[in-house]
Order: C-alpha cells, then sequence, then structure tokens
C-alpha cells in the first residue's frame, strides 16, 4: 500500500497513517501505527511508575482512542509522536485518579473498629448506675416517674402528660425540678 511508504530519509509517516485512518478507517495503517507506537507507549508508561499490566491495557487502549478519535488529530498542531503520547499521559492520569477514588471509597466503605473500653470502664459505668439510682430515690415520687418516662423510656412531653393525665407544663415544671435536684446530688458526675 503506498500509505505505509517511507519518506526519503526511510522513516514512515504516522501522520498520514493517521489521516488514512481517519479518512478511510485503514486497517493496514492502523495495524503499522500500532506495532510501532504499542510498545514505545507501554514502555513510556512504565517509566512513568505504571505497573507492566495496566500499562499495557493503557497503550492499547491509547491506540484504540487513536483508531475512535484519529479526525480529531491535526499535524499542524502536533505531530503523530506528540498526540499519541498526550493521549497515553491523559489516559494514565485519568486511572490514576480513579485507583484514588476507589481507595478512597474502599476506606469509607470499611467500617470503623469498635472504641475498645478502658478495663475498668465496667465498674466506674455500675458505681455511676448505683448512684444515679439512688438520687432518683431521694426524689418524690411524681418527679421520678416523669424522668424515667423521659429518659428511661424515651418519651416525648407531650406524651408523658397525656399518660399521667397532667398539664404539659407541670410535666416540664417536674422534670426541671427532678433535673436540678438530681444535679445537686450527683455533683461531680454532671
Amino acid at each position: 500500500m503506498a500509505i505505509i511508504e517511507r519518506t526519503s530519509d526511510g522513516v514512515q509517516d504516522f501522520d498520514r497513517l493517521i489521516q488514512a485512518i481517519a479518512t478511510r478507517q485503514d486497517r493496514a495503517a492502523f495495524a503499522a501505527l500500532f506495532g510501532h507506537y504499542a510498545p514505545r507507549v507501554k514502555a513510556f508508561l512504565m517509566r512513568s511508575g505504571t505497573a507492566a499490566d495496566l500499562a499495557e491495557e493503557l497503550a492499547q487502549e491509547t491506540l484504540v482512542t487513536v483508531w475512535r478519535k484519529a479526525a480529531l488529530f491535526d499535524p499542524t498542531r502536533a505531530g503523530a509522536s506528540a498526540w499519541i503520547f498526550a493521549i497515553a499521559r491523559n489516559l494514565r492520569i485519568d486511572a490514576a485518579r480513579r485507583q484514588r477514588r476507589e481507595a478512597l471509597h474502599a476506606q469509607a466503605e470499611e467500617p470503623e473498629p469498635e472504641p475498645v473500653a478502658a478495663p475498668d470502664h465496667a465498674v466506674v459505668t455500675a458505681e455511676r448506675e448505683q448512684r444515679v439510682r439512688a438520687a432518683l430515690d431521694h426524689l418524690p415520687g411524681e418527679q421520678r416517674r416523669i424522668v424515667e418516662l423521659s429518659f428511661f423510656e424515651g418519651r416525648a412531653h407531650g406524651d408523658i402528660a397525656g399518660l399521667l393525665d397532667i398539664p404539659l407544663g407541670t410535666v416540664k415544671s417536674r422534670l426541671r425540678l427532678a433535673m436540678n435536684r438530681m444535679r445537686t446530688l450527683l455533683g461531680d458526675l454532671t
């Protein structure tokens, strides 16, 4: 084929090969381009730190991109080598970004380890519970009942008012009085 001719100095005219791919989807021109550039692109990618298997994959993807986008090649702006290696460099950057994103997503999906409780945590917790229960025993019955419904059963103030058949303001007042009394009784725990 005349498209794969060598120039007067014996070098193939790769710009014309790309133009043949763009205009006629010339498979012989693509084969010549692939045979020349695939190993060079792979070596370039490996020199820039890309693993061999990924470098080979990216070299193939580079030349497939050349096939698909050959019509965009402008020999007045850059030669074939510059254009092909720019495609390879951009694909390498995209792959590195993809790997970083995947690594970040993998880290985000890993559950955080449960915090390890201090050895004396169970003892301290039991002691606090005992002190809180003793302080609750010092509250008047109506205040203790509201504290139990609010904090231990998680009921809303309006629900407590309905359950005990007392006004909402009374529930809030008794709870406020109970909390003040608990603060006084527990002092150093709050």
